[in-house]
Protein backbone atom coordinates (compact mmCIF):
# COMPACT_ATOMS: atom_id res chain seq x y z
CA UNK A 1 0.00 0.00 0.00
CA UNK A 2 1.36 3.42 -0.95
CA UNK A 3 0.42 6.86 0.36
CA UNK A 4 1.17 10.35 -0.83
CA UNK A 5 2.10 12.63 2.06
CA UNK A 6 2.40 16.38 1.77
CA UNK A 7 4.70 17.48 4.56
CA UNK A 8 5.62 20.96 5.80
CA UNK A 9 9.06 20.84 7.43
CA UNK A 10 12.02 23.09 8.32
CA UNK A 11 14.32 23.83 5.39
CA UNK A 12 17.57 22.98 7.13
CA UNK A 13 20.18 20.22 6.87
CA UNK A 14 19.09 16.98 8.46
CA UNK A 15 15.34 17.64 8.42
CA UNK A 16 14.59 15.22 5.62
CA UNK A 17 16.88 12.59 7.08
CA UNK A 18 15.12 12.83 10.44
CA UNK A 19 11.77 12.48 8.71
CA UNK A 20 12.97 9.41 6.81
CA UNK A 21 14.13 7.80 10.07
CA UNK A 22 10.83 8.64 11.78
CA UNK A 23 8.77 7.14 8.95
CA UNK A 24 11.07 4.13 8.80
CA UNK A 25 10.46 3.49 12.49
CA UNK A 26 6.81 2.70 11.69
CA UNK A 27 7.65 0.54 8.68
CA UNK A 28 7.31 3.13 5.92
CA UNK A 29 9.71 3.20 2.97
CA UNK A 30 10.06 6.46 0.99
CA UNK A 31 9.75 5.70 -2.73
CA UNK A 32 9.95 9.21 -4.16
CA UNK A 33 10.12 12.85 -3.13
CA UNK A 34 9.14 16.06 -4.91
CA UNK A 35 9.94 19.49 -3.51
CA UNK A 36 6.71 21.44 -3.99
CA UNK A 37 7.69 24.76 -2.45
CA UNK A 38 10.47 26.47 -0.52
CA UNK A 39 9.97 29.55 1.62
CA UNK A 40 11.69 31.44 4.40
CA UNK A 41 13.03 28.61 6.53
CA UNK A 42 10.54 25.96 5.43
CA UNK A 43 9.91 23.47 2.65
CA UNK A 44 6.82 21.62 1.43
CA UNK A 45 7.54 18.14 0.07
CA UNK A 46 5.40 15.44 -1.48
CA UNK A 47 6.55 11.98 -0.43
CA UNK A 48 5.30 8.69 -1.79
CA UNK A 49 5.76 6.06 0.92
CA UNK A 50 5.16 2.33 0.87
CA UNK A 51 3.76 0.60 3.96
CA UNK A 52 2.79 -2.93 4.86
CA UNK A 53 -0.80 -4.00 4.09
CA UNK A 54 -3.10 -3.11 6.95
CA UNK A 55 -0.92 -0.29 8.27
CA UNK A 56 -2.91 2.74 9.37
CA UNK A 57 -2.12 6.13 7.80
CA UNK A 58 -2.49 7.70 11.25
CA UNK A 59 0.79 6.07 12.28
CA UNK A 60 2.57 7.94 9.49
CA UNK A 61 1.10 11.26 10.62
CA UNK A 62 2.01 10.64 14.25
CA UNK A 63 5.57 9.60 13.39
CA UNK A 64 6.14 12.68 11.24
CA UNK A 65 4.55 15.19 13.59
CA UNK A 66 6.51 13.89 16.58
CA UNK A 67 9.40 15.81 15.02
CA UNK A 68 9.80 19.48 15.87
CA UNK A 69 8.18 21.90 13.41
CA UNK A 70 6.94 19.13 11.09
CA UNK A 71 3.31 19.15 9.94
CA UNK A 72 1.50 16.74 7.62
CA UNK A 73 -0.71 18.85 5.37
CA UNK A 74 -2.45 15.87 3.79
CA UNK A 75 -2.26 12.12 3.26
CA UNK A 76 -4.09 10.08 0.65
CA UNK A 77 -3.71 6.70 -1.07
CA UNK A 78 -1.37 6.76 -4.04
CA UNK A 79 -1.78 4.49 -7.04
CA UNK A 80 0.17 6.45 -9.65
CA UNK A 81 3.19 5.27 -11.56
CA UNK A 82 6.46 6.66 -10.21
CA UNK A 83 8.28 8.62 -12.89
CA UNK A 84 10.80 11.40 -12.44
CA UNK A 85 10.05 12.72 -15.95
CA UNK A 86 6.26 12.77 -15.76
CA UNK A 87 5.68 16.04 -17.63
CA UNK A 88 7.95 15.10 -20.53
CA UNK A 89 6.28 11.70 -20.83
CA UNK A 90 2.82 13.28 -21.00
CA UNK A 91 3.87 15.89 -23.55
CA UNK A 92 5.37 13.13 -25.69
CA UNK A 93 2.15 11.10 -25.43
CA UNK A 94 0.05 14.08 -26.51
CA UNK A 95 2.36 14.80 -29.44
CA UNK A 96 2.30 11.17 -30.58
CA UNK A 97 -1.47 10.73 -30.34
CA UNK A 98 -3.22 10.18 -33.65
CA UNK A 99 -6.75 10.88 -32.48
CA UNK A 100 -8.02 12.97 -29.57
CA UNK A 101 -4.99 14.68 -28.09
CA UNK A 102 -7.08 16.54 -25.53
CA UNK A 103 -8.34 13.22 -24.16
CA UNK A 104 -4.76 11.98 -23.86
CA UNK A 105 -3.94 15.18 -21.97
CA UNK A 106 -6.75 14.90 -19.41
CA UNK A 107 -6.18 11.17 -18.94
CA UNK A 108 -2.52 11.77 -18.07
CA UNK A 109 -2.70 15.04 -16.14
CA UNK A 110 -3.98 13.59 -12.82
CA UNK A 111 -0.99 11.25 -12.57
CA UNK A 112 1.49 13.92 -13.57
CA UNK A 113 0.14 16.67 -11.34
CA UNK A 114 -1.13 14.45 -8.52
CA UNK A 115 -4.76 15.46 -8.55
CA UNK A 116 -8.07 13.59 -8.56
CA UNK A 117 -9.30 14.61 -12.00
CA UNK A 118 -8.84 16.95 -14.92
CA UNK A 119 -11.04 18.42 -17.64
CA UNK A 120 -10.66 20.71 -20.60
CA UNK A 121 -13.32 23.43 -20.72
CA UNK A 122 -14.21 26.04 -23.31
CA UNK A 123 -16.72 28.84 -23.86
CA UNK A 124 -19.27 28.86 -26.67
CA UNK A 125 -22.48 30.63 -27.65
CA UNK A 126 -24.33 28.97 -24.78
CA UNK A 127 -21.68 29.61 -22.14
CA UNK A 128 -18.99 27.40 -20.68
CA UNK A 129 -18.91 23.67 -21.30
CA UNK A 130 -16.72 20.62 -20.82
CA UNK A 131 -14.84 19.42 -23.89
CA UNK A 132 -13.26 16.27 -22.45
CA UNK A 133 -12.69 14.85 -18.98
CA UNK A 134 -10.57 12.23 -17.30
CA UNK A 135 -12.03 9.02 -15.96
CA UNK A 136 -12.23 10.47 -12.45
CA UNK A 137 -13.94 13.71 -13.45
CA UNK A 138 -17.27 14.34 -11.68
CA UNK A 139 -20.46 13.59 -13.56
CA UNK A 140 -21.85 16.96 -12.47
CA UNK A 141 -20.53 19.63 -14.83
CA UNK A 142 -19.90 23.29 -14.10
CA UNK A 143 -22.02 25.18 -16.61
CA UNK A 144 -21.27 28.75 -15.58
CA UNK A 145 -17.60 29.75 -15.29
CA UNK A 146 -17.47 33.52 -14.86
CA UNK A 147 -13.67 33.49 -14.77
CA UNK A 148 -13.54 32.44 -18.42
CA UNK A 149 -11.66 33.38 -20.54
CA UNK A 150 -8.64 32.69 -18.35
CA UNK A 151 -5.46 34.60 -19.13
CA UNK A 152 -3.07 33.14 -16.57
CA UNK A 153 -2.79 29.95 -14.50
CA UNK A 154 -4.57 30.32 -11.16
CA UNK A 155 -5.93 28.53 -8.13
CA UNK A 156 -9.69 29.07 -8.13
CA UNK A 157 -12.08 29.53 -5.22
CA UNK A 158 -13.60 26.11 -4.60
CA UNK A 159 -16.46 27.68 -2.62
CA UNK A 160 -17.53 30.14 -5.30
CA UNK A 161 -21.13 30.15 -6.53
CA UNK A 162 -20.21 28.72 -9.94
CA UNK A 163 -18.79 25.55 -8.33
CA UNK A 164 -21.33 22.67 -8.33
CA UNK A 165 -22.52 21.79 -4.83
CA UNK A 166 -21.24 18.23 -5.05
CA UNK A 167 -17.73 19.58 -5.70
CA UNK A 168 -18.05 21.83 -2.66
CA UNK A 169 -19.33 18.96 -0.53
CA UNK A 170 -16.11 17.08 -1.33
CA UNK A 171 -13.98 20.15 -0.47
CA UNK A 172 -12.54 20.12 -3.97
CA UNK A 173 -9.55 22.38 -4.58
CA UNK A 174 -9.43 23.72 -8.14
CA UNK A 175 -6.72 25.13 -10.38
CA UNK A 176 -6.75 26.00 -14.08
CA UNK A 177 -4.49 27.22 -16.84
CA UNK A 178 -5.17 28.42 -20.40
CA UNK A 179 -4.15 26.19 -23.29
CA UNK A 180 -2.43 28.97 -25.18
CA UNK A 181 -4.71 31.49 -26.88
CA UNK A 182 -7.29 28.91 -27.97
CA UNK A 183 -9.85 29.95 -25.36
CA UNK A 184 -9.78 26.45 -23.86
CA UNK A 185 -8.60 25.77 -20.33
CA UNK A 186 -7.10 22.78 -18.53
CA UNK A 187 -8.80 22.54 -15.12
CA UNK A 188 -7.71 20.31 -12.24
CA UNK A 189 -9.71 19.08 -9.25
CA UNK A 190 -8.27 17.76 -6.00
CA UNK A 191 -11.15 16.46 -3.81
CA UNK A 192 -10.36 16.82 -0.13
CA UNK A 193 -7.32 18.99 -0.75
CA UNK A 194 -4.69 20.03 -0.08
CA UNK A 195 -4.71 23.54 -1.51
CA UNK A 196 -2.76 24.19 -4.68
CA UNK A 197 0.59 25.78 -3.86
CA UNK A 198 1.86 28.66 -6.04
CA UNK A 199 4.60 26.40 -7.38
CA UNK A 200 1.99 23.81 -8.44
CA UNK A 201 -0.03 26.48 -10.24
CA UNK A 202 3.13 27.61 -12.03
CA UNK A 203 3.93 24.01 -12.96
CA UNK A 204 0.42 23.61 -14.37
CA UNK A 205 0.89 26.79 -16.39
CA UNK A 206 4.18 25.61 -17.89
CA UNK A 207 2.68 22.25 -18.83
CA UNK A 208 -0.42 23.81 -20.38
CA UNK A 209 1.71 26.26 -22.35
CA UNK A 210 3.93 23.55 -23.80
CA UNK A 211 0.97 21.31 -24.62
CA UNK A 212 -0.75 24.24 -26.36
CA UNK A 213 2.31 24.57 -28.61
CA UNK A 214 2.21 20.85 -29.36
CA UNK A 215 -1.48 21.03 -30.19
CA UNK A 216 -0.74 23.86 -32.58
Amino acid sequence: MSYLLRVHLPDRPGSLGSLAVALGSVGADILSLDVIERGDGYAVDDLVVDVAPGSLPDTLITAAENLDDVRVDSIRPYTGVLDTHRELELIDSVAAANDDRLQVLVDGAPRVLRVGWSVVVATGDRGSFRVVGSSGAPETHATDMPWMPLRHPAALDGDAEWVPQVWRDMDTKIAAAPLGSTGTVLMLGRPGGPDFRPSEVARLGYLAGIVATVLG
